[in-house]
């Protein structure tokens, strides 16, 4: 299939950029890994395709101490063989295949905010943030924080005009740990259902943690099991008792790959594993 007629945009800098973003209705592209295949089956027919790869700065990946800015054409595989960070680098293992994740984009996979994606989790659970720039005037930037983001299934806070520039992933805190866990009926397929993770250990004992589901609500579901089992040290945990509450969290639907039940179920036992082997992480960090 082809895709309607629009069209075509090719800014040479930000404020090129965002001058047509005010003038126009119409779609960004990046990447295209989603973008593409939705205009070839119809499911989108944008007037105006506004295509950001040739403006300059956007392809900034930048690592301090506070953790890793990513910019909107950063490619998938770029910022997985920089190992930037432990966990993005788990979670983009996980995406499609290399084929995809040369072409795809870290910015551009959170601003389309499929529910079933890795990237969308790892922000939340480490409560970062996407930069959202818009024209008026001059250049007007606002940042929004992963919690008030992502606002339903394929729907996140970037308003009409606006281009999400950048997303910044924050650090792990010392003596803190990661993980990635999900189940698909085939690699590179969407997972049934996911969990990543974060802990930190400090002095032995565990002083955080939380977890993010994918694939079982109509947002990434982020859970702090924290009080469940701060205070303890890794092995005595109680693991199985605060993957229970990301478990009761989760909002799974029937459809045809797996029934509610059992999305729930594999929340339960990612969630429990991915704890444990974040806290085993962590504990090394922090050793």
């Amino acid at each position: 299939m082809k895709p309607p007629p629009f069209d075509y945009h090719a800014p040479r800098d930000l404020g090129e950029a965002l001058r047509t973003l005010a003038a126009v209705r119409g779609k960004v592209l990046a990447g295209g890994q989603s973008l593409i295949p939705m205009l070839n089956m119809r499911l989108a027919a944008p007037g105006h395709l506004v295509d950001i790869n040739r403006v300059a700065g956007l392809d900034a990946l930048e690592r301090s101490g506070d953790g890793v800015l990513v910019g909107a054409t950063v490619r998938h595989a770029d910022a997985e063989r920089a190992e930037v960070h432990p966990l993005l680098t788990r979670a983009l293992k996980l995406v499609a295949h290399p084929v995809i994740r040369n072409r795809g984009t870290v910015v551009g996979s959170l601003v389309h905010a499929d529910p079933a994606a890795e990237l969308p989790a790892v922000l939340a659970v480490l409560d970062g943030r996407v930069r959202l720039a818009r024209w008026d005037g001059g250049v007007r930037v606002r940042e929004v924080r992963a919690r008030d983001f992502f606002t339903g299934p394929m729907e996140s806070a970037v308003e009409p005009g606006e281009l999400a520039v950048s997303a910044f992933f924050p650090a792990l805190p010392a003596g803190g740990g990661s993980a990635f866990l999900e189940v698909a009926r085939r690699h590179g397929d969407y997972a049934l259902a996911g969990v990543c993770a974060v802990v930190t250990v400090d002095g032995g004992l565990v002083t955080a943690a939380r977890a993010a589901c994918v694939g079982v609500g109509p947002v990434p579901v982020v859970v702090d099991v924290g009080e469940a089992c701060a205070g303890r040290a890794p092995e005595e945990a109680g693991w199985a008792g605060a993957a229970a509450l990301v478990r009761d969290a989760a909002q799974p639907e029937d459809d045809i790959h797996a029934s509610a039940a059992y999305r729930r179920h594999l929340v339960g036992v990612l969630a429990e594993r991915a704890l444990c082997d974040a806290a085993r992480e962590g504990a090394a960090r922090g050793a």
